[in-house]
């Protein structure tokens, strides 16, 4: 681990974040599990799907 990282968390330590933040990150977090929930349950549309370019030296 970098010497940053140690600061930031003793930083963290002294002054955590609010829990209005924390819910917000969590929210953030379960919106995109849900998000990749439904793409795994019903697949991507095709619309959204990369073609396949192919290469021809």
């Amino acid at each position: 681990m970098d010497q940053r990282w140690l600061f930031r968390a003793a930083k963290w330590a002294r002054n955590p974040p609010s829990a209005k933040r924390v819910k917000l990150v969590f929210a953030v977090v379960a919106i995109c599990l849900v998000l990749v929930a439904i793409e795994k349950l019903f697949g991507m549309p095709e619309w959204m799907q990369i073609e396949r370019l192919r290469f021809r030296p």
